[in-house]
């Protein structure tokens, strides 16, 4: 098996180095004009903290706004603390930058967004991959029927139907 570049994986770093030098820079010197932020991320990371009322009222994922009320930002190279006002209540917050699932500033349209995608998914697509080739490394056409088969799903095969267009001819 040949290694190849992970370009995803290398993207998803560099874009989560990114998020880390904004907060870095927000941490700093605070939040500079209109800027602000929405971060989505999965309350279901094992290193994701905060409180238990929060986990419950958002057991799969939150978005929160670091906008006109935040306090105690301490970013990290694995993720950034924060105190945000949940209806007059501070709330300490972890989160992890690889629970990050999308982070926007709309004040200038930006936003980036990262796809979920297991590792067992990746190895277990490589293997079927690795499975379509016949000794020799050609593919081997009725495995590569029963894999697509596989990957859409059980739904029947239908031939074509041919029409004639005859019967519509005046």
């Amino acid at each position: 098996m040949s290694r190849m570049i992970d370009y995803g994986k290398l993207m998803h770093a560099a874009m989560r180095r990114l998020i880390q030098d904004v907060l870095m820079g927000v941490q700093k010197d605070g939040l500079p004009g209109a800027h602000h932020f929405f971060i989505t991320f999965d309350t279901t990371h094992p290193e994701a903290t905060m409180a238990d009322w929060l986990r419950d009222r958002y057991p799969a994922e939150m978005t929160v706004v670091v906008q006109h009320w935040y306090d105690n930002l301490n970013v990290t190279d694995e993720g950034f603390g924060i105190t945000l006002n949940f209806g007059d209540a501070p709330e300490n917050l972890y989160i992890p930058y690889d629970a990050i699932q999308t982070f926007v500033d709309p004040s200038v349209e930006f936003g980036l967004r990262f796809e979920q995608q297991s590792d067992d998914d990746e190895e277990d697509e490589d293997e079927d991959d690795e499975d379509l080739l016949d000794e020799d490394g050609s593919l081997d056409d009725e495995d590569m029927e029963d894999a697509s088969e596989d990957r859409h799903g059980d739904a029947p095969r239908t031939e074509a139907e041919v029409v004639s267009l005859d019967s519509f001819r005046k």
